[in-house]
């Protein structure tokens, strides 16, 4: 009997969180069918993206492994890249403390495999009662990556034939395209768009500060700082409007 509660509940958090998941699926597959195709033309074989997704998960470095496995070894340049490229990820987990409590064994998997798309499912999603949280994110999080390992080692596999006589130019789009959509369901679900409307003033200000290159970290930590300093106001009034 408690092995069929068990197992209902982790089916009934895969149901609940597999919706959620759709776009992330369409926008994942395009994008690891390029990361795939890329090492195969690099000359990898089919198991360098396979487990290179499995083990890293991490879109942006993928791609720049490409580059890094053709050059010279260098592990400084490498880590120093890395943590630049994923700078974002310290603040991710800031915002995710509080949702990762009390998740026992799940926290493990839930550091390991947050990355931009689950994030933002995990922390904006309105999870069912009867849906343990843990699991749930769990859930985000492990369907995610399977889009992405999936979609890496067949375009691994398929190399270039699946690219033969296609234009792939501007291919990338696609995650700029689901990021917009996640922002915009977001954006209707609140009453109010105070944190919405700081978070872009601030990028904006930062993009034109630092530039295109250079804005991501100093935004990310000024509407860091300007949420914390405005928590309470906007607890707030938050519950005036409830």
């Amino acid at each position: 009997m408690l092995q069929e509660k068990k197992t209902s509940s982790w089916t009934a958090a895969l149901r609940a969180a597999f919706p959620y998941t759709i776009p992330i699926f369409a926008g994942f597959w395009f994008l690891s069918l390029t990361y795939g195709v890329s090492m195969s033309a690099a000359g990898f074989s089919f198991l360098y993206p396979m487990f290179m997704s499995m083990t890293i998960f991490a879109g942006s470095m993928e791609f720049v492994a490409v580059n890094l496995l053709q050059g010279a070894f260098d592990p400084i340049q490498t880590l120093l890249l890395t943590l630049m490229i994923n700078a974002r990820h310290l603040f991710y987990g800031i915002s995710m403390l509080d949702k990762f409590r009390g998740t026992g064994w799940k926290k493990f998997y839930l550091i390991f495999g947050m990355c931009d798309e689950s994030f933002s499912i995990n922390y904006t999603a309105d999870i069912p009662p009867e849906v343990d949280p843990g699991q749930f994110m769990f859930c985000v999080n492990l369907l995610n990556q399977l889009y992405w390992v999936s979609g890496s080692t067949i375009g691994g596999i398929l190399g270039s034939f699946i690219v033969r006589g296609v234009n792939t130019q501007g291919l990338e789009f696609v995650m700029t395209a689901m990021f917009t959509v996640i922002f915009l369901e977001q954006w209707l679900k609140e009453k109010r768009h105070v944190s919405a409307l700081l978070g872009l003033g601030l990028s904006t200000a930062c993009l034109v500060l630092f530039g295109p290159d250079n804005f991501i970290i100093p935004s990310m930590i000024a509407i860091l700082g300007a949420l914390t300093l405005a928590r309470g106001r906007l607890e707030v009034k938050e519950v005036a409007c409830q």
